[in-house]
Parts: C-alpha cells; structure tokens; sequence
C-alpha cells in the first residue's frame, strides 16, 4: 500500500522558526517533519510513497531524492496552487495511488503503531476511514484542532467551528478513491480544502473514525508544538523494563545528552564505542591501586553507564535501530565489565597483595555475565505483558555499585556485594522464568 503526503503548505506561523525553509524541512531532534513522518510510516510497513510539493518544492525533493537513503520508494507531483487550500494537494494525487491508499500530513507526528493498527482495520466499498482522538491530551490545541462529530460509528461532520464535537482530526487517513470525488465535488461547490471533502463523503454515510486510543501524536504548527513534541518524544524513550538507578538517575542524564547528540551525525554504533572507551579507561585507573585513581575510575565507570543509554536513544529518535546495532552494543558492554572488574581485581591485589581477590573477582565477574545473559529473556516477558518488573537489577545498578565502592575505597567489598546479589538475582531469573 502507498502512503499521499501532503507537503506544499508554507507553514507561516512558523517563519521565524523555518527560515528559508519550507515547514515540512523543519527539524525536530535530528531529523525534519517529512522525514519523521516517511520513516514512522515505514516502520508501520509503508515502502512507497507519493509526496504532493508546492512551496519551495526544489528543496524538499532534493532533501528526500527518490527515498533510496531511506530504503524506501518516493515519487512527487507538484501543486502549484499551493496557497489555496489543501484539497487541491490531495486531489494532485490521483492517478498516483492505489486502489486503496494511506494519506498522511508533512506536519503531522505519530507512533507508528497507530499507522499499523489502521492498516490491519477492513475498508469496505469506497468508504474512507479517518483517524480520530477520543480523549485529546493536554498538548493538542483545541482552539485550532479539526473536530468531528461521530454518530452511530460514522463521521457526521467535520471542521474547526463545530460546538458538539466529539472527536478530533488526527491528520491520518486510510482511503479509497471516492476521496478524489468528494474533493472535486466540494472544489466545484466553493470549499477547497480536505475536511471539505471529507463532510460529503460523510453525508454520504462513507466515513469511518478509527479511534489513536492511547497512542501519541500532534500537529506540528508553532514554536510551543515543536518543545512539546520534543518533551513527548524524550519522555517515550524511557522503558518499562529500566532499573531504579537507570529510572532515577542515567535516564534523565541520558536524554539530555541524547538530544545534543540527535543533531549532530554521530551514529548509535560510535555513541557505543565512546561508552566501551570510558569503560577502558575506567579499568586503567583501577589497575593503578591507589585512592585517586579508583575514585576517577568509578566516576569514569558511572559515566559510561549514562552514555550506554544514549546509543538506544539517539537510534529510536533517528529511526537508526537495527539488530547488528543492539548486538555490537551488548559485545562492547560485556568486554567492559569484564574490562572494569579485571582493573579493580588487579588494582586490589597490587596494592594489598590478596590473592583471594581472585577469587571475588571471577565470581562477580561470572554473576556480571550471567546477569546480563538471563536480562534479554527476563525481560522479553515483560515486555509481553506491558507490565514494569517489580525487581530489575541490571548493568545500571552493578556500575552505579562500582562507582560507590569506588567513591568508598572499599573495592574489596564492592566485589563480594557483586557477586553475591548478581548471582543471586540470576538464580531468582531461573525461577521466575520456569513459572512463567
């Protein structure tokens, strides 16, 4: 299935903002509007793409090109009467679509698992279904929104004026080609825009709502909608399956960072490798045995935990995840800890000369791994159930543990503290795992 992209307003509430550039160029965390709303659809599916320009049509055709960077397939048509209403863009479309199509706005941002459920929903006829918000959050500007009335499961009427709404325009479609009639219809009678078309195709009975439900997303119109989808999309970077340290602490450190490093063309892979050349660092310092020197480790190490988050971050605001990315990830973390608990062994001996240091080492360095190896699948289960685990003990608090002991100059102790609680946490994975 194809996805129609309006993209040829101006945007003009947000001229000092875009510059020179059209709106749908506009960046938002590293990436600009057109571009968050192409790679959102393609997570949902979505390789193909029709893409309606007017207003400084050049630069968005050359900023896309034909979606081959994207891995995804981008074709344009151009509406050169772009100041007139939005109708007109839509109806450009035509012609350049399938049988049944998704139509989507420059401006609109969205969780893709939106998108996924409307191209599960069934479309009879020439029918059109309209993505709706029941239950609009505090960010959505309902002095400007779109409403709908809904009746019986059907769009009555639509339009910014109307008092007894019951719903708002999210700015996502799923259609047939009746859409091109009713636009053509409503252009003849005087209305040029999309909502135009869309009030005869539902006093025709042929306009279905599809309700967001819970999923985030917002029109992108002003300054204030930019910092709001900002807040939103940092906050959706936090998981259900963070641990205390990493909820209260290296999360809200992390996406600070993440949204610095969002804008520059750092890739995930290279925020990882910071994080595995900190944790080397960290082992030196702890080889060195003296007070100093373990403190500057365990500080170097607790800062390689914050940036350790960061690589996710910055992936899923770039729409950069990939399968070789979260691997090499999880490579560099294990050769790390490995790394950091072999320089605090070291360190100990070398300035005490206990050889039972050993001893305690390789038991907290076999409990770091085995709390690591039994993470993805203790994990996977509460993913599953959308539930938040109530006991999460993970690379957060075993560095955070480090920096501590560092801090305390009782690397001795730290070590014993590890082995014992990752160990333990492994054995209470095993049956938490067989009851599951």
């Amino acid at each position: 299935m194809k996805a129609l992209i309006i993209a040829g307003g101006r945007g003009s509430r947000l001229k000092d903002f875009t510059g020179n550039e059209p709106k749908p160029l506009a960046r938002l965390l590293g990436l600009s509007l057109i571009e968050r709303v192409i790679l959102t659809a393609k997570e949902a599916g979505i390789t193909e793409f029709v893409i309606v320009t007017g207003y400084l049509s050049e630069k968005i055709k050359t900023k896309l090109g034909d979606g081959e960077k994207y891995s995804v397939k981008i074709n344009y048509t151009e509406n050169k009467e772009w100041e007139k209403g939005n109708g007109i863009s839509v109806l450009k479309g035509k012609g350049l679509t399938d049988e049944k199509f998704v139509l989507l706005m420059s401006d609109h941002i969205f969780e893709s698992d939106a998108l996924k459920r409307l191209l599960k929903a069934k479309l009879p006829g020439n029918e059109c279904i309209l993505v709706v918000d029941r239950t609009p959050k505090k960010h959505i500007d309902l002095s400007d929104a779109t409403k709908v009335k809904i009746e019986n499961n059907k769009i009555t009427d639509i339009g910014k004026k109307i008092k007894d709404y019951n719903g708002i325009d999210c700015g996502m479609f799923l259609c047939g080609q009746s859409l091109f009639g009713a636009l053509r219809e409503s252009i003849k009678n005087g209305d040029e825009t999309l909502s135009g078309g869309i009030r005869i195709l539902s006093k025709k009975g042929k306009m279905k709502p599809f309700d967001i439900k819970e999923n985030f997303w917002i029109d992108i119109d002003t300054k204030e909608d930019f910092r709001e989808a900002e807040k939103i999309l940092c906050k959706n970077l936090t998981k259900l399956t963070d641990g205390p340290v990493s909820k209260f602490l290296n999360r809200p450190l992390s996406i600070r960072i993440s949204k610095l490093l969002a804008k520059t063309k750092l890739t995930p892979n290279s925020i990882s490798f910071s994080s595995f050349i900190l944790c080397l660092l960290s082992s030196y310092f702890f080889s060195l045995g003296s007070y100093i020197y373990i403190a500057i480790g365990g500080l170097l190490s607790q800062s390689a935990s914050v940036i350790d988050g960061c690589d996710g971050e910055v992936a899923r605001l770039k729409f950069q995840q990939t399968e070789y990315g979260a691997w090499f990830d999880a490579v560099l973390d294990r050769y790390a800890d490995a790394l950091i608990i072999l320089g605090m062994t070291y360190g100990y001996w070398k300035l005490h000369g206990n050889t039972a240091i050993w001893i305690i080492g390789f038991i907290a360095l076999a409990g770091s791994f085995m709390n690591s190896y039994t993470a993805t699948k203790y994990d996977s289960i509460f993913k599953k159930r959308k539930k938040k685990p109530k006991i999460r003990i993970g690379r957060d608090v075993r560095l955070f543990l480090i920096m501590t002991g560092a801090l305390l100059n009782q690397i001795f102790f730290t070590l014993i503290i590890l082995g014992v609680i990752t160990n333990a946490e492994a054995i209470r994975r095993l049956f938490v795992l067989r009851k599951a």
